[in-house]
């Protein structure tokens, strides 16, 4: 049997936000949507080990002990384009959260639509899914581990951890705290100011902005200069067929 969560809140959690630290689950995802008929406030669940993690289109996710693993759970704000934007919310919120651990601001960059890079490597990405009226994001972050080349796929950016780059350990927890608060703020500036200042901080942080990159969906690639952001959270790349904007991606440096 599986112990109880762990639903001590700290000093200074945020105000309005539940918190559920598990040792072993399957997914927090899962988890998530086991508790969703019952929610009644938004709630960071984490997990020390997880045994059946996913990442974006199904693709396995490592989560070895030591990194974190979480996943958010919060009435969907408005509908579904508002909600997608909540991936840059998210990004922002690791963001400050990495360089408030470590004070290494230069070391980190945003990569759209939904990772974080650490000196160029993919430290962290963020899965965005809807359980009936909830909003869930979900953010796996290489703090202790990443994982082998050999196990990410063709063209990806070579995985990298925290401890790996910068020599700094921090705990699954500790960094649960730090980004819950982070992400209270942003999403507060979200919800008070619209998206226009959530789109002009994340650009500042922007990887490859002006620079050739290749939007690569199931379907075709396009390839051109990462020019924008717009503001529905469109990729705006300048091709040799004129400004195109790209909904949804991988994208490829």
């Amino acid at each position: 049997m599986s112990a109880p969560p762990d639903l001590t809140l700290p000093a200074d959690w945020p105000t309005g936000y539940a918190r559920r630290v598990l040792d072993s689950v399957d997914s927090t995802l899962s988890e998530a949507a086991r508790i969703a008929p019952d929610l009644i406030q938004p709630t960071w669940i984490m997990a020390a080990e997880q045994t059946a993690a996913r990442g974006r289109r199904g693709h396995a996710w490592a989560t070895p002990r030591g990194n974190f693993a979480g996943t958010l759970i919060m009435p969907r704000p408005g509908g579904p384009e508002t909600a997608a934007l909540r991936s840059f919310v998210a990004s922002l919120a690791l963001w400050e959260t990495c360089v408030a651990l470590t004070g290494r601001e230069d070391a980190f960059a945003l990569k759209w639509p939904n990772d974080v890079l650490l000196r160029g490597g993919k430290l962290a990405g963020i899965l965005l899914e809807s359980i009936g009226p909830h909003l869930v994001i979900g953010i796996g972050v290489n703090l202790a581990h990443a994982p082998a080349a050999k196990d990410v796929e063709t063209g990806a950016l070579r995985p990298v951890s925290l401890r790996g780059e910068t020599g700094i350990d921090v705990t699954p927890e500790q960094f649960l705290d730090t980004l819950a608060i982070a992400f209270e703020r942003v999403e507060a500036q979200m919800v008070t100011y619209g998206f226009g200042p959530i789109r002009t901080a994340w650009l500042a942080r922007a990887a490859r902005r002006g620079e050739m990159v290749t939007a690569r969906t199931m379907r075709d690639e396009t390839v051109g200069i990462f020019e924008d952001v717009d503001n529905a959270g469109n990729l705006i790349l300048s091709t040799a067929k004129g400004r195109i904007a790209i909904t949804a991606a991988d994208v490829y440096f």
